[in-house]
């Protein structure tokens, strides 16, 4: 429990059940009284004796705090007079306004009624469909959530150990600077040479983009391709951001149906301008576009001028032993813009990914990116360098592997016993499964009962273009969840499923 002090104390406080150091805590707290006026200069502090005693700490402790505090400016040290707060310079004080009374500066919304906020802003991306999770999904029992890490199985050791090497000397010198629009030679080189081998890419350096994530990279190109008049086919059911992505550039979308073998590659393509497809994986049904759609697709791109984006989100989950080749592997015309994630594969929080296409789209979507946000944090692009090419990805995405290859399959058991023929496992990899209900079926009525028993599970509606669609599917996601509530979790769901029949 955090613990709060009387008078002479009342700024500071120290939580037992906190995560931060003690030390952490007491810095903040005498930083933001001292920032925020609450101590104000000249104000004599507690001595480190007096004050490590109420607040239960070690006199180290509370001495290190006020040795850097002095150190830093925030507090002085004044002989045999002890600590007293520092002058940190003018804050900000509310400004005189003429012909209005201070009181009117205090609340403000008054003057923001009359604003024409619907007028004034695109409202079509604020009321667009999106997948929502409960904010806290970490904190259910049975988290069948899709994309997101189990954490426990992330390297931290290794991680750390390529953080501090980013942060050493030599290093710091070469990223702590803006890069402008460049990106970080040593993460393009290992995207190079150990990454997209892998998916049978060979690129060169000026054909690679590194992105705030694979989402990043597909609003850059969707910018970047999009003009007055653009039609674009996407898979349906499909990604709902990169529908969004698309309506909000104003594409004229061409839904294009899926199946066992993927998208359907026919008649339906021959207007369009840009198709986006996911083959490794298609999202969200899983399935891997077959060999034969593959080259019919690259065929139609060439004979009817199409680009295709290539989402290749989930390529390092591979549960067989013949690999499965990007789509961009085959491609002999620069027809294919490959997407790549590093999230996916390390940890979402990370937000790194990487777009390979010709050399001249790269240029264009380089200069985007400046105008965005110039180029992804040097640091982070710098540590993922070295955990790259120390080996360490290639070990946790094998690790990876056997885990959720272990819970696909006892997903899949489990599933066929309690949903027996509304789901087919995925064949290539994979962390999901595709789950068709009774055609009666909402799943979202399905899913706030499920919320309700501790289970967390995502409603398929959304991944339909048509709104009136998809009622009865739902996502099962396996990555987050722990292996050995899987089973429970799946019983829960079917005979939530059961007495939705009655």
């Amino acid at each position: 429990m955090a613990l709060k002090l009387g008078i002479d104390f009342m700024f500071f406080e120290i939580d037992r059940n906190s995560r931060m150091s003690f030390q952490s805590q007491l810095r903040t707290s005498m930083v933001e009284a001292i920032i925020n006026g609450q101590l104000t200069c000249g104000t004599k502090l507690p001595s480190t004796r007096k004050l490590a005693k109420n607040l239960g700490l070690s006199r180290v402790t509370v001495v290190i705090v006020y040795e850097k505090l002095a150190e830093d400016g925030y507090i002085n040290a004044t002989e045999r007079s002890g600590y007293r707060v520092a002058d940190i310079g003018p804050r900000v004080t509310e400004p005189a306004v003429v012909g209005k009374k201070s009181s009117s500066l205090k609340n403000p919304a008054g003057d923001l009624q009359n604003i024409d906020w619907e007028g004034r802003l695109d409202m079509r991306v604020s009321s667009q469909r999106n997948i929502v999770k409960p904010v806290k999904w970490q904190d259910y029992p049975f988290p069948f959530v899709y994309g997101q890490p189990d954490t426990s199985l992330f390297p931290l050791g290794d991680w750390r150990e390529c953080s501090r090497q980013a942060m050493s000397q030599m290093d710091m010198l070469d990223w702590a600077n803006d890069a402008i629009s460049q990106d970080d030679p040593y993460l393009v080189q290992q995207i190079k040479s150990k990454l997209l081998p892998t998916r049978g890419i060979f690129a060169n350096d000026d054909e690679i983009l590194v992105t705030m994530g694979a989402q990043n990279g597909l609003y850059l190109a969707a910018a970047a391709l999009m003009k007055a008049v653009t039609r674009v086919g996407i898979e349906d059911p499909g990604y709902p951001d990169v529908r969004n992505i698309f309506e909000y550039h104003r594409a004229d979308l061409v839904p294009l149906e899926v199946d066992e073998e993927g998208v359907r590659v026919d008649d339906t393509l021959v207007s369009c301008d840009v198709v986006y497809v996911t083959p490794s994986h298609q999202y969200p049904t899983t399935v891997t576009l077959s060999e034969n759609r593959r080259r019919n697709l690259l065929e139609a791109a060439s004979k009817h001028d199409f680009f295709i984006i290539e989402d290749d989100f989930e390529s390092e989950t591979n549960y067989t032993d013949v690999p499965v080749r990007a789509l961009k592997s085959q491609d002999r015309d620069g027809r294919v813009i490959h997407v790549g994630s590093l999230s996916k594969s390390m940890f979402p929080g990370l937000r790194l990914g990487y777009v390979v296409a010709p050399s001249p789209l790269i240029k264009h979507m380089r200069a985007l990116r400046r105008l965005m946000l110039r180029h992804a944090p040097s640091n982070n692009q710098r540590t993922t360098s070295f955990f790259i090419a120390m080996g360490y990805h290639l070990t946790y995405t094998r690790q990876l592997n056997q885990v959720y290859s272990e819970r696909r399959f006892i997903m899949n058991e489990a599933l066929q016993r309690f949903m027996p023929g509304m789901s087919t496992q995925p064949k290539f990899g994979g962390t999901s499964f595709w789950v068709k209900g009774p055609e009666q079926l909402d799943a979202e009525d399905l899913a706030q009962q499920a919320l309700s028993a501790g289970v967390v599970l995502e409603p398929g509606q959304v991944y339909f273009s048509d709104r009136e669609k998809g009622k009865n599917y739902f996502r099962l996601g396996f990555s987050s969840i722990a292996t050995q509530r899987i089973e429970e979790g799946l019983q829960i769901i079917s005979e939530l499923l059961a007495s939705s029949k009655t």
